[in-house]
């Protein structure tokens, strides 16, 4: 399949999602990262779910990174220029919806791309060689592309993989991994 009708479709299955659902597997996701060998690392960027469109709970997974003592960066997206700047979650910072209810920092200290050394990536759907699905805006492409090649890249999925999206750019990032509730895919 194509992405825009992959990207129709994972959204509708999505909205189907009860909210009990969506913690359900939300946590099964969370509980499936412990088992990954990224713990190691220092900063660890994380999406903020935007409620509204069913997406995981990232909440069970700031708890871990909290947790284990790691440095916690969030994105802050500009439409403009469709790039994103990258701030350290502190207990002083504040998070406000934007425009397009997309939890973002408000201030913050500005964490440099290249100090970023695992980023859990937001996906609509991905196949079995690890390309994903976004919403199509193009914000996790540039950012994706602008990190360091041993970056790890880990999607974040309600469903399992799809078999091949066929109209992939040859400038698509590739993930490492992707989790499900029930699967770990790690991909070359």
């Amino acid at each position: 399949m194509h992405k825009k009708e992959l990207r129709l479709q994972y959204k509708v299955l999505r909205s189907k999602f009860s909210q009990q659902e969506i913690e359900e597997k939300s946590m099964a996701i969370a509980n499936q990262l412990l088992r990954l060998n990224c713990w190691d690392k220092t900063y660890y960027h994380l999406f903020l779910t935007i409620e509204e469109l069913k997406e995981i709970d990232t909440e069970f997974i700031l708890q871990i990174l909290a947790g284990k003592d790691k440095e916690i960066v969030i994105g802050k997206t500009d439409f403009q220029t469709r790039k994103m700047t990258h701030f350290l979650l502190t207990d002083n910072t504040k998070i406000k919806k934007n425009e397009y209810n997309i939890p973002e920092p408000m201030n913050g200290l500005e964490v440099p791309v290249s100090m970023i050394e695992v980023i859990f990536v937001p996906l609509l759907a991905f196949d079995k060689k690890g390309h994903r699905i976004g919403y199509g805006k193009g914000f996790y492409d540039q950012f994706l592309a602008e990190c360091n090649p041993e970056t790890i890249k880990i999607g974040l999925s309600f469903f399992e993989a799809e078999d091949e999206i066929e109209d992939i750019f040859k400038l698509d990032i590739p993930l490492n991994y992707c989790v499900t509730p029930s699967e770990i895919y790690q991909f070359d």
